[in-house]
């Protein structure tokens, strides 16, 4: 009996992810978290919910502020998209510093993460809608810069975990 040998590709890696939709999925799955908070009425689940989500929250605004941030900047030569952006980040890591490790109380804790859902709410817009659509037009290699955003964000995680 033999065999054949496909020539088909073996299974390799998935092809990596341009910057944008590395950062597109960070942007959803942190909605469905903050989705999922408004439904959870456990306090447990609302701790671990806020955990995540800091977390998420962390790491995408740390890659974000070291990579595409930079890179963006650089050839847009925008004087207000990233700064403002920045600033933006600082706003929702002050909320992440008021959350991270606090039991959840009752309706200030509530609150906190209600205000820092709307921030990256209108964040999340800004960038999809303004950052994103400018950089996808500029000369920036988006794959290349996903896949040292993806390594970093790896990097990251791991340090947390």
């Amino acid at each position: 009996m033999t065999t054949t040998k496909t020539t088909g590709p073996a299974k390799a890696k998935p092809a990596p992810k341009d910057a944008i939709a590395l950062l597109k999925a960070d942007h959803a799955a942190v909605s469905q978290m903050f989705a999922k908070y408004e439904r959870t009425r456990s306090t447990a689940q609302k701790k671990a919910l806020v955990a995540e989500l800091c977390t998420a929250l962390t790491v995408h605004a740390q890659i974000e502020e070291e990579i595409f941030y930079p890179a963006v900047k650089a050839v847009l030569k925008d004087k207000l998209l990233v700064p403002e952006a920045t600033v933006e980040h600082a706003s929702v890591k002050d909320l992440i510093g008021q959350l991270k490790g606090v039991e959840p109380d009752g309706e200030m804790y509530d609150a906190k993460v209600k205000v820092l859902s709307e921030y990256v709410k209108h964040h999340v817009e800004e960038e999809q809608t303004e950052m994103f659509t400018k950089a996808k037009a500029s000369s920036v290699d988006m794959i290349d810069l996903g896949a040292r955003m993806a390594a970093r964000k790896d990097e990251l995680l791991a340090q947390v975990a």
